[in-house]
């Protein structure tokens, strides 16, 4: 994962966007396919989950929130466990979501509220760092997570025939949106867009009209892979989702 980061960041620099975008493809299907393996055998034994988060150790774009560059290894350490937790959280629990995906000629926005159904902290005993490596700037922890049976049984429910897999991709600004006060909003935002987008994909594969409003739960099915492209920050996500409540314009 750490090569491919660091092939993609190559490219961008020399501007040769269409490999860039062959290469995303494939990386994209490299993710899902370990992932899949790895989730594979965790529906036969679901007792460990595994991921991979970076952490930039010369993050410049978080200057304006005071934080000056170059990190050193126990801040990179710190924050990789914080986004570790963070991804353990959304692939256990996962999310419970209102969504209105909003009508122009109606004069209606978007908006998408979401709800943690639980968290892991970054001090859960349960995480253990398998390895680490630092690659071109770059922080890269690799960490378990031991189940606790509630904890298996919620990812048994998770892929089950009753949530739908989806891919998505989502975008926030490189400082984060307005009224950024901590570095977790910058990439928790690009992740709310992705999910944003993954329910868009949904009901357009569904419903062939837009609905006034949708209610369901969301999960990570995997580690989300987050990159910087073209000033921008760029989630690329695999969800489980469920729809509970979908209502039409109609019934308005």
């Amino acid at each position: 994962m750490g090569l491919l980061a660091l092939s993609i960041k190559k490219l961008e620099e020399s501007g040769d966007n269409e490999e860039v975008n062959r290469i995303i493809r494939l990386s994209g299907f490299f993710v899902f396919l370990m992932l899949s393996t790895t989730m594979g055998a965790q529906s036969r034994n679901q007792e460990i989950l595994r991921g991979e988060i970076a952490v930039e150790l010369e993050p410049v774009y978080l200057i304006d929130l005071g934080i000056n560059s170059p990190l050193d290894t126990e801040t990179a350490s710190n924050w990789a466990l914080e986004d570790t937790a963070t991804a353990f959280s959304g692939m256990i629990y996962g999310w419970n979501f209102e969504y209105e995906p909003g009508e122009r000629a109606r004069q209606l926005g978007e908006r998408l509220n979401l709800q943690p159904i639980g968290t892991v902290k970054a001090d859960d005993a349960r995480i253990k760092i398998s390895d680490v490596s630092i690659l071109d700037n770059v922080y890269y922890l690799w960490c378990d997570y031991h189940l606790a049976a509630d904890q298996q049984n919620r990812l048994r429910a998770w892929n089950s025939a009753q949530t739908k897999g989806i891919k998505a991709m989502g975008h926030a600004p490189l400082t984060g949106p307005a009224g950024t006060s901590a570095r977790t909003m910058i990439k928790a935002a690009a992740l709310e867009d992705a999910i944003k987008q993954a329910l868009r994909a949904e009901l357009r594969s569904t419903e062939r009209n837009r609905p006034r409003f949708v209610r369901g739960s969301i999960a990570l099915a995997a580690f989300p892979l987050y990159r910087i492209f073209r000033g921008n920050w760029a989630a690329q996500a695999s969800f489980r989702i469920r729809i509970d409540e979908l209502v039409p314009y109609a019934v308005y």
